[in-house]
């Protein structure tokens, strides 16, 4: 026959009582204060209007049988009204692992700052804005000023770059993005002499299809849009990658072992836009000029050899130079902002998408801007 559970000295619920000693009011603690039962009693606010105002109050622990935090917890709560009543809590009474956790708590919880949050004027916004726009843009150029440096130390075999990861960098931004580059650049050359086509061939200027596909996919649209498609792919996948190692403290092993992030991590993902950025633009060219070839043949009646010959004379090498070197500007400015974006992010998961999302939205602004800027060098120099 089982045996009815009693309460033992041990397992006793815990109990509390205040009395009246020779020096002053004393309470008595008894029984098994474990936190984890739920059982631990509070202590009430007039729990010590017995006792006098200014008196010191004792504890006897004698009767208690096993303590942890839950005792420690309901002792703060005696400091706290006994703080209150100006009663002095005798904590020589109590045992020194009880005393010295107890002198770790204040008399009453910390109140909580309040928020004075000062609204800015309009002057201070735009010079905090720009101060750290101006900072942003010191962080990248010395980064890439570091990232120059390691690719001469890279020459000399002296960088610490792994050309391993220079391969598989490549390979990601280069052959990996081919489809995508075709396809995009394609239908551009093919919209471009679909608006073309349309319009001159009410002035019987049909053949003016060529040069107005050739021009535009040279000069400007086959650089431009590779370098768009670009910062959404692999521009935010280098952030993405960033962060992601940055949440996962990868970076911080690699700062205390020495080795600079620099030469280690960003100089193979910019060589590898910067390599790959000028082949993509000559494939972007060509594929666009092809696009704006079928619909001129199908829609408009010339042949194929007018075509490529008006084609080839409808730009000069200067023109295909100039856009030649933005792509390689382009591929740099992809490569850096989007590795800066990764290091600055945060260390949580949702840190790594806003990271890819703002690597792409900087990236593609960045190339509109930069391609303005281009323009208007063009337009001195006469291009």
């Amino acid at each position: 026959m089982q045996q009815p559970d009693f309460p033992t000295k041990d397992t006793a619920a815990p109990d509390w009582h205040l009395s009246s000693g020779e020096s002053g009011p004393v309470l008595t603690l008894q029984g098994s204060w474990m936190a984890r039962t739920g059982n631990i009693p509070s202590f009430p606010g007039n729990g010590l209007d017995a006792a006098p105002a200014g008196s010191t109050l004792a504890f006897d622990t004698r009767a208690t049988t096993r303590w942890d935090t839950g005792l420690i917890a309901f002792l703060w709560d005696v400091k706290r009204v006994g703080h209150d009543r100006h009663i002095t809590l005798d904590t020589q009474s109590l045992p020194a692992p009880m005393r010295q956790l107890l002198d770790l708590l204040p008399d009453v919880p910390a109140d909580k700052p309040t928020s004075h949050k000062k609204r800015s004027t309009f002057l201070e916004v735009i010079g905090a804005r720009t101060l750290n726009g101006l900072t942003e843009i010191g962080t990248v150029a010395e980064l890439g000023a570091m990232t120059v440096k390691g690719g001469f130390l890279a020459l000399t075999g002296r960088s610490r770059m792994r050309f391993v990861d220079l391969l598989t960098d490549t390979t990601n931004a280069g052959p990996y993005a081919l489809l995508i580059v075709g396809i995009v650049n394609f239908l551009v050359g093919a919209i471009l002499a679909f608006v073309g086509a349309v319009e001159l061939q009410k002035f019987a200027a049909g053949i003016y299809v060529a040069s107005l596909v050739g021009i535009a996919m040279v000069r400007e649209m086959a650089a431009v849009m590779t370098a768009i498609i670009m910062a959404g792919r692999t521009g935010g996948s280098y952030a993405a990658r960033i962060s992601t190692m940055q949440g996962n403290e990868e970076i911080d092993a690699l700062n205390v072992f020495g080795i600079p992030t620099s030469t280690y991590l960003i100089l193979p993902a910019v060589l590898s836009l910067v390599i790959t950025m000028p082949f993509l633009y000559l494939y972007g060219c060509l594929v666009g000029i092809l696009g704006g070839f079928v619909v001129a043949i199908s829609m408009l009646d010339i042949t194929a050899a007018g075509y490529f010959h008006q084609t080839v004379i409808s730009f000069g090498i200067g023109q295909f130079i100039f856009a030649f070197v933005k792509s390689i500007v382009f591929g740099a400015f992809i490569g850096l902002t989007s590795c800066r974006i990764g290091l600055k992010a945060g260390r949580s998961a949702a840190d790594v998408g806003i990271a890819a999302t703002r690597a792409v939205v900087v990236g593609i602004v960045g190339v509109i801007a930069i391609d303005a800027i281009f323009a208007v060098i063009a337009d001195v120099v006469g291009i």
